[in-house]
């Protein structure tokens, strides 16, 4: 009985952590989501969860990441950005956390700006590639919280049926 509290508190926490993961980039969100419903199956001996939700869950922790990297390429891509714009994105995003709220708006599109304007480019196509670089780590967070949106709701509606 206490290892069934257990389970179910880390994978409660687990879940939580996933959730703060989906935004903050260093916090693998979408797998450690996946890591606390298989800790819930686990606690129940996975008489509602089974393999076959399992691999459907794993799907989609896969496909968050997937969509992640297409929306920030996409939108990117969308803008003009360079590959450096889009490692600039990427780097400001983490940079920005230190910084709250403002820091992690502004971030990617400062660090789009920046390596876009490494590549020698005008201030006007570095101002758009920062644009699209952010809407495209936009999008991509927005996507990933979909999904885990979906996941959890998957995951609930074969716990319940």
């Amino acid at each position: 009985m206490a290892i069934d509290i257990l389970l179910w508190l880390a994978a409660a926490l687990l879940l939580i952590a996933g959730f703060i993961g989906l935004v903050l980039p260093a916090v693998p969100g979408a797998p450690l989501i996946f890591a606390g419903m298989l800790l819930a199956a686990w606690a129940e001996d996975f008489q509602y969860i089974g393999a076959g939700t399992l691999s459907v869950l794993a799907l989609m922790a896969a496909l968050s990441y997937a969509a992640d990297f297409a929306a920030g390429a996409l939108g990117a891509k969308r803008f003009g950005a360079s590959r450096r714009a889009v490692i600039g994105a990427a780097i400001g995003a983490i940079a920005g956390l230190f910084f709250g709220l403002p820091g992690g708006l502004l971030g990617p599109f400062v660090g789009a700006v920046g390596g876009e304007l490494s590549t020698r480019r005008s201030l006007g196509d570095a101002g758009r590639a920062g644009v699209g670089a952010t809407l495209g780590l936009v999008l991509g967070a927005a996507a990933k919280i979909a999904l885990a949106f979906a996941m959890i709701g998957t995951f609930l509606l074969m716990r319940l049926l």
